[in-house]
Order: structure tokens, then C-alpha cells, then sequence
């Protein structure tokens, strides 16, 4: 269906008042000026938007996993399928995560052969120092043992020699016991980063089991699934690279449905919250829905990165009563018909006849064959026509344009 956008000036009163235009234009005015007889008539504006049928309430399907872990969709349920609770809706490639669980094993393994490497290393070390510790030890006693013996025993010098003897076999076992605590320290502490590294490699090797253990999206419970677009306004399909964390779907509640429509910003003017609002499903306009306008963004923004129109976002509830009766379904494309403004009875004239100084509005009135310009004040406004809430009667002819202008025009 071509959408079709502008508004109904008047309704069944327009061709009374073409048909004054035309006396009057003809009879009294003469052929140098187009004119319009204010007539009191109903005057209905309205603008036209589509949209789509979205759920108030949904339960997002996140994609499984880690943050910002990369998958790949290999199948997935089509956009608008009804599911059951426990039901896979979409399952993911595991390739990646395979290989990054290989890649975690094998350092794992790496971070074993290293810490019993250094852990050898260790032990030979500290065992050549507790070797050296008894061998100094043994002589220590020895020296020791010659160094308190009496002068006539042995010869002075050899006395000599024990002594010094002794103090440095006491200085070196003080350096060999320096050495066996270095070594305890030195190993425990490169042991320690180690098993710091070991503890890293199985985090995540747990993690990449974890992935791969989650390689299925399932519902949480009953309902229809919505896909759900991404930034650039793309919907998964297969093949797709996703990361987890991200929305895949959602199962919408349909019992609290609204229309999310939109209107380029020169067609936006006059949107309101509590505007009449009239839904129709596309291809369906015999079903026609009432509601109100609920909610109108502050700004009108850029749908689409390519486009640079801004569009008026708003939004407008769909009665309970309405989508069971329906059968409506949450993605479901709505046309809508807007009432600006109402008025069973009501003067307005043609916006190419209001001219503007300022704030202030004026059209010329025609009176006894001369032009009299004079103010008026202007209620609602469309993109054709405007009410006159005052400064006019009922009968007066207004000036649209000169003949000549018109021509030029």
C-alpha cells in the first residue's frame, strides 16, 4: 500500500464552499481577484504515519555467553514464530570457542612442564647447598676441635692454621645458610608466579567450556519471537557474526501492545499526547482500531544512517480486547490516521490567504468593492488550511490572490 501523507481539510462542506468560490469569483469580484466566502463548515486535520505493532513489556533473548564473545548464528527459528517454553530458538558456532579451548590447554600444559622444570631446578639447589652445609659443618667440628688443644701438642703454626680455620669455616656456613634461605625464597616466589599463571590459563579454559556449553538459545516461555535489529537497523540472519551479551530477540507480552509510528518533521507539526489516533493492520483496513496518542518524543531524530531526514517518533496503545479479537502479532505494520483537530462547526480559511507581519496575522477582507486588511486570530493549523477563531464573520469574502499574481505565481 502506497502511504499516503497530508490532511482532510473539510469534509463534506468543501464543495459548498467551491461552489461560493466560484460565484463569487465570477459575479461580484470580477476577473482581477481570487476569493473565498467564509462559510462555517466541520473542519477535521489529519496526518497520516506508519508504524510497527511492538509489546510494552518483553522478555529479551540475550545471546549466550561471555561479553563481547564472537558467535556465529548456524540456525535460527524464522522472525514471528510462535515457541514453547524450554524450545531452542537459535544455535551458535562453537569453532571459535574450540580453538580458544585448545589454546587454554595447551598453556595450561606449558605452565605444568615449566613449574616441574623449576621445581627440579629447586631441589638440585638447594640439595647442593645443604651438601656444602654438611661437608663445612664437619669440618668446622674438626677445626674447632684442634683449635683448643695445648701448645705442646702440636706445632704453633699448625694451632695457627686450625683457628683461622674455623673462622672462616663459621663465615662460609653462615654464606651457605644465607644461600639455602635465597634459594627457598627466590623458588617459592618464581613458583608462586607459576601458579598464578596456571590459575589464569584454567579461568579461561573454564570459560571457553562454559561457551561451549552454551551454544543454544532457548525460551524462557511461551509467546511469538520478534528479532530484534541491531544499531544499523539489520536483523540476525544465518551466518551472521553476533557477540554474546547482545539482544537476539524477544517474546513480547500480548497483552500490552502499542504502534510505534513515525512522521517525517515537516509533517510532524501538531502532534500531540491525547490526539485521536485511528489504527489500521496493513492490507487489513476494515479492522480499524480507536486509541490516543500516549507518547511523542521530545525531538525528531535520523531512522537510518543513510537517510538524513529527521522523523517524529510517537506512540499509541492497542486495547487488550483489540489484539485478542484481532489476532494481531507484535511486528505487524500499521497504517494510522491522526486527528489533529476536530470542530463539528468552524470558519477557516486557506493558508495562502493569511499573511503574516510578525506575530501578528492578517488576512484582506473585500467590502463594497475595496480591500480591507485586517487582523485575525489563528487556532489550529494544517497544511492546506487554518481555523479562524477570530476576526471574521460568516458571509465575508476574503481575498486568496490577485488574478495577475496568481498567473505570475
Amino acid at each position: 500500500m502506497v502511504e499516503r501523507r497530508g490532511e482532510r481539510a473539510w469534509m463534506v462542506s468543501a464543495l459548498c464552499l467551491g461552489a461560493l468560490l466560484l460565484a463569487a469569483c465570477a459575479e461580484d469580484e470580477g476577473p482581477d481577484r481570487v476569493v473565498e466566502v467564509v462559510q462555517p463548515a466541520p473542519l477535521r486535520f489529519t496526518v497520516e504515519a506508519e508504524g510497527q505493532l511492538r509489546s510494552k513489556k518483553a522478555v529479551p533473548l540475550l545471546i549466550p555467553g561471555d561479553a563481547w564473545t564472537q558467535r556465529q548464528i548456524v540456525w535460527m527459528k524464522d522472525d514471528g514464530s510462535s515457541v514453547q517454553a524450554g524450545e531452542v530458538v537459535a544455535r551458535f558456532s562453537g569453532a571459535q570457542s574450540q580453538l580458544e579451548l585448545s589454546k587454554s590447554l595447551l598453556d595450561l600444559q606449558r605452565n605444568a612442564l615449566a613449574r616441574a622444570g623449576k621445581q627440579d631446578e629447586l631441589d638440585t639447589l638447594e640439595g647442593r647447598v645443604e651438601v656444602d652445609i654438611a661437608q663445612v659443618g664437619a669440618e668446622l667440628k674438626i677445626a674447632q676441635r684442634y683449635a683448643g688443644v695445648e701448645l705442646g701438642m702440636l706445632a704453633r703454626n699448625e694451632i695457627l692454621d686450625k683457628i683461622q680455620d674455623s673462622e672462616f669455616l663459621e663465615q662460609k656456613q653462615g654464606v651457605l645458610d644465607w644461600r639455602r634461605d635465597q634459594a627457598g625464597d627466590r623458588g617459592a616466589a618464581e613458583a608462586a608466579v607459576l601458579d598464578a599463571q596456571r590459575t589464569s590459563f584454567q579461568v579461561q579454559a573454564d570459560r571457553r567450556r562454559g561457551e561451549l556449553d552454551a551454544l543454544e538459545l532457548r525460551a524462557p516461555n511461551d509467546g511469538v519471537l520478534v528479532l530484534s535489529a541491531n544499531w544499523s537497523d539489520e536483523k540476525p540472519k544465518l551466518g551472521a557474526t553476533v557477540y554474546s551479551g547482545q539482544e537476539f530477540a524477544s517474546l513480547p507480552d500480548p497483552t500490552q501492545l502499542e504502534v510505534s509510528l513515525h512522521l517525517p518533521q515537516q509533517e510532524a507539526q501538531g502532534i500531540a499526547v491525547g490526539q485521536t489516533v485511528f489504527l489500521y493492520p496493513l492490507g487489513r483496513p476494515e479492522h480499524r482500531v480507536e486509541s490516543t496518542v500516549r507518547w511523542v518524543a521530545e525531538a525528531p531524530q535520523q531512522r537510518h544512517r543513510r537517510d538524513p531526514t529527521k522523523y517524529l517518533n510517537f506512540k499509541a496503545d492497542v486495547p487488550a480486547e483489540a489484539s485478542r479479537e484481532l489476532g494481531l502479532v507484535p511486528g505487524q505494520t500499521f497504517h494510522a490516521e491522526v486527528v489533529l483537530h476536530s470542530a463539528e462547526s468552524a470558519l477557516s480559511l486557506a493558508n495562502i490567504a493569511i499573511r503574516a507581519d510578525g506575530e501578528d496575522r492578517f488576512v484582506e477582507v473585500l467590502q463594497g468593492g475595496s480591500v480591507e486588511r485586517r487582523a485575525v486570530k489563528v487556532g489550529a493549523r494544517g497544511a492546506a488550511r487554518s481555523e479562524i477563531v477570530d476576526g471574521l464573520q460568516a458571509g465575508e469574502v476574503v481575498v486568496l490572490a490577485s488574478t495577475a499574481a496568481a498567473k505570475s505565481s
